[in-house]
């Protein structure tokens, strides 16, 4: 298992000075940087944003709710199960939901004191729904069996959203932008703007001037990648598929130019082969010249 490391970008290859991330209000937690490529090191999607101690998640991969834990015993104290109450659905690919009845349930079971919030794009109410329907027999022994639990807090509560503002409170806005992800007709990336930050999450997605544009300027960008090198390598149905859901490093650094965050952080990235120094190279061979580090699992900024 990885450790949590807290993270400076990186400038090239070169460690930066490390920022002072525990003077800030916010945290991002990359709780898992994987693809559905079965690394052992890279878990399911899903960032944490963090402010004071709510909790907002965006995505739900495999092993959530166990790597907010591992961040939690690193330091992350906010990361508590029974805070893990609101995620933010990107699309509604495998990958980025497979921890989704981790959430409902896991949390519930440990005494989560309130139902959990799921935000994302239409399909998601009857995911939860059929998720609910699935472990209904588990649902009926913990609330009539001997278990001493009594709630029903294992219930999604829905909301399908549109693009723009989706959710607000004293601590945080987000907002949601409209994304392109291959043949789905639906997917989000989403802009949090907290008391002293403001990040942005791509989720999946070909390169968007939108996500540019949301960003302008932002603390944060944490963006999918691909590596344009071995791309080249790729049987050419692969290549079709890639192209149209996905951003090479190419694409990135032109929309990294544009959008002009503090610190670029590539997630959800397709090696092939590639590590995360080649990554960085491709970036900067494509012109860009701003703060980027290839993310890690319980990496935090």
């Amino acid at each position: 298992m990885l450790g949590l490391v807290l993270c400076a970008p990186l400038l090239a290859q070169v460690p930066a000075p490390a920022a002072p991330v525990s003077r800030s209000r916010t945290q991002v937690v990359l709780l898992g940087t994987g693809t559905p490529n079965d690394d052992p090191n890279r878990w399911g999607p899903a960032v944490a944003v963090i402010v004071d101690d709510q909790v907002y998640l965006v995505d739900a991969g495999v092993g959530v709710v166990r790597r907010a834990a591992a961040a939690r015993a690193a330091g992350v104290s906010a990361l508590k199960v029974t805070s893990l109450s609101r995620v933010f659905l990107t699309h509604l690919h495998s990958d980025h939901t497979l921890g989704l009845p981790d959430l409902m349930f896991s949390p519930w079971v440990l005494e989560r004191p309130v139902p959990l919030d799921v935000y994302g794009p239409k399909g998601t109410a009857d995911m939860t729904a059929h998720l609910e329907a699935a472990w209904k027999e588990d649902i009926a022994v913990r609330l009539f069996g001997l278990e001493p639990q009594h709630t029903r807090n294992y219930r999604a509560v829905v909301h399908e959203i549109t693009p723009g503002r989706v959710y607000q409170d004293g601590k945080v806005t987000v907002d949601a932008i409209a994304v392109t992800h291959g043949s789905w007709p639906e997917a989000f990336a989403y802009r949090f703007q907290t008391p002293d930050r403001r990040i942005v999450i791509s989720g999946d997605t070909t390169p968007s001037d939108a996500v540019a544009a949301a960003c302008d300027g932002c603390d944060v960008l944490i963006h999918e990648v691909y590596s344009a090198e071995r791309f080249k390598t790729r049987p050419p149905e692969w290549q079709t598929y890639h192209k149209a859901f996905h951003t090479s490093t190419i694409e990135l650094a032109g929309i990294a130019r544009k959008a002009r965050p503090g610190t670029l952080v590539l997630y959800h990235q397709l090696f092939w082969g590639a590590t995360d120094e080649d990554l960085l190279r491709e970036i900067r061979a494509a012109g860009y010249g701003g703060r980027v580090v290839s993310g890690k699992d319980l990496d935090v900024y």
